[in-house]
């Protein structure tokens, strides 16, 4: 593995997934080695293989070459709540090393990893664990999705300021249209590129792939670990 990023959300539903997983398919259309990761699931369904959340799935269906469900979701938790209590619940202890096992196998046979977060970015995954623990023990830099809804300004400045006082780099910020019915959005738009500092990585239209409108982000990510580095 040459490299990782984090992709982080302003909450819960905004789209952290359809943004990953089209990064993946985007880095993939450069020729690139690379997989999606999906560390801990709640809301997964009992399947014959054991148990499946639909995120992971999308990643794994968009990495090249194709991993294994368990290393995409090592931590795969069956009720639709918050991971914590979800984990409480199966009896299920979330282990940053067992995390970082699937990460590590990841990286032996793809060039980058994109690693999806769950919920925002101060979801607790279990007692002194908490969704931002992923992106800074690893030393990953971040991406951070903002759902363009009412709200969004202030969610995504609190989004990034959390970030960056947990000591990790900020790439970008991508928005993703959660409500096509927004008002001003072209407004919302220019007042968070203003506001959050960094770059807009891609602006994603509601229920439009996700892949063409990532190229920026994925050529940042290509030439940062795949052409830049030696």
């Amino acid at each position: 593995m040459k490299g990782a990023v984090f992709i982080a959300g302003t909450d819960t539903g905004i789209g952290k997934t359809w943004v990953a997983a089209g990064l993946v398919a985007a880095l993939a259309d450069l020729g690139t080695s690379v997989a999606g990761m999906k560390p801990v699931a709640s809301g997964c369904a009992a399947t014959p293989e054991g148990l499946r959340n639909d995120d992971a799935l999308a990643l794994q269906a968009a990495s090249r070459p194709r991993p294994t469900y368990g290393d995409v979701n090592p931590v795969a938790l069956a009720d639709a709540v918050a991971p914590h209590v979800a984990a409480s619940r199966a009896g299920v202890d979330i282990d940053m090393s067992t995390l970082r096992a699937a990460f590590d196998r990841l990286g032996t046979r793809h060039d980058l990893i994109v690693v999806e977060g769950v919920g925002g970015w101060l979801v607790p995954l279990g007692p002194g664990l908490q969704a931002s623990d992923i992106p800074r023990q690893w030393k990953l830099p971040v991406i951070l999705v903002v759902g363009l809804r009412l709200g969004c300004i202030s969610h995504a400045q609190l989004s990034v300021r959390a970030i960056v006082a947990d000591g990790c780099e900020l790439m970008g910020w991508i928005g993703n249209r959660v409500d096509p019915d927004m008002e001003a959005v072209d407004d919302n738009i220019a007042t968070l590129d203003r506001l959050l500092t960094v770059p807009c990585l891609g602006i994603l239209g509601h229920d439009q792939p996700a892949a063409p409108a990532l190229g920026v982000a994925a050529r940042q990510i290509h030439e940062r670990w795949l052409i830049n580095t030696p």
